[in-house]
């Protein structure tokens, strides 16, 4: 298994021989307005390059995930570089339906017991926020990758930590989650994804797994660095547990 991390919540899987795209994000930088009732109102999305080209993202990408189709997941520009016949898997009908009017033909909606090829794929649980700013966000799912010759992969997507994921972690034992951990937040109504203490509790509910922390420093509503959570984690004991790429960095398993 090979995890690159691309930009934001977008990844590149290579599992079991097959190729994921994750959450893509493909435009370039400066290329939307900042979300608004956020912090950098003056900086342009997404706030970075991305680090390899749009034609090697997409080469040979055998199925896509969408966790949920907010901008920073699912934009216009991966709307137009994703081949219409690539197999798509989404969270929901409603998700399919948005998705199939945009051109693509194999949409599936994602369940608890999905299988591509050989591999099996799980939908799994997520709140985007917590309180009344989850009115605003809408449903999310994450997605756990399973196969015989494979470590087990949890991609928990945009959520914050909440009782849902220990479930999750209880049920899959994951090896491997990764985590959107930018603690990216509206000027109110608290975190959107996870903080570092989010992340400090999902390496005590999975202390033989190991977490990588994406969705960071890529559009203007972060609030946590890959700096800052690298100093909490080494603080708190986790260092060896955590792992932040870079943008374009690829995590070999």
């Amino acid at each position: 298994m090979n995890i690159q991390l691309i930009r934001n919540a977008t990844l590149i899987v290579a599992y079991a021989g097959k190729k994921f795209i994750i959450d893509p994000f493909l435009a370039g930088k400066g290329s939307y307005p900042p979300f608004p009732n956020s912090l950098r109102q003056d900086q342009q999305n997404p706030l970075v390059e991305l680090p390899v080209s749009l034609e090697e993202i997409v080469q040979d990408a055998d199925a896509v995930i969408l966790t949920h189709l907010h901008l920073d997941h699912y934009d216009d520009a991966a709307k137009e570089a994703l081949p219409k016949d690539i197999t798509i898997f989404v969270q929901s009908e409603e998700d399919a339906a948005a998705v199939r009017k945009d051109g693509f033909h194999h949409v599936e909606v994602l369940k608890e017991d999905s299988i591509f090829e050989d591999i099996h794929l799980a939908k799994t649980k997520g709140e985007h926020g917590r309180g009344e700013i989850l009115k605003l966000t809408g449903p999310v799912c994450g997605v756990v990758f399973s196969h015989k010759d494979e470590k087990t992969l949890y991609v928990a997507g945009d959520t914050v930590w909440y009782e849902g994921v220990r479930e999750e972690i209880g049920t899959h034992r994951p090896d491997i989650i990764v985590v959107n951990a930018g603690d990216n937040q509206f000027l109110e109504g608290g975190s959107l994804v996870m903080g570092k203490e989010d992340v400090l509790q999902t390496a005590e509910a999975a202390p033989r797994a190991t977490i990588i922390a994406v969705h960071m420093e890529a559009v203007n509503h972060w609030t946590l660095s890959r700096e800052e959570l690298k100093e909490y984690a080494a603080d708190k004991g986790i260092s060896t547990q955590l792992l932040v790429p870079k943008d374009g960095e690829t995590i070999r398993f």
